[in-house]
C-alpha cells in the first residue's frame, strides 16, 4: 500500500467535491476566474479531472508497482498543465 498516493487521492476527492459540486472555483490557482465566461463549465471540467485522477491515484495506491508515485504524479501534473492551457486559451473573454 502506497500512503502518499492514498493521501493524494483523498485530497483530490475533496477538491473534486468542492470544485465540481459546490462550484468553489476560487480554490483554483492559475485560472483567471474573473475572465472565464462559463464558471459552471470550468467547475465541471476541473472537478471531473480531479475525480478521475483521484480514482487513478486510489487504485495506484493499492497496487504495488515500482515507481508508481513518479508516474502518477507526472500524469497528474501534465494533465493540470494541459487543463490550465485549455482554460486560459479557450474559455476566457
Amino acid at each position: 500500500m502506497n500512503q502518499p498516493l492514498l493521501i493524494t487521492a483523498i485530497v483530490l476527492f475533496v477538491l473534486a467535491f468542492l470544485i465540481g459540486i459546490k462550484k468553489q472555483t476560487w480554490i483554483l490557482s492559475g485560472f483567471n476566474q474573473k475572465r472565464v465566461k462559463e464558471q459552471d463549465k470550468l467547475a465541471k471540467i476541473v472537478g471531473s479531472y480531479s475525480l478521475m485522477i483521484g480514482i487513478v491515484m486510489l487504485v495506484g495506491g493499492f497496487l504495488n508497482y515500482p515507481n508508481s508515485e513518479k508516474i502518477l504524479f507526472s500524469i497528474m501534473i501534465i494533465g493540470y498543465i494541459i487543463l490550465l492551457g485549455y482554460v486560459n486559451t479557450k474559455m476566457v473573454e
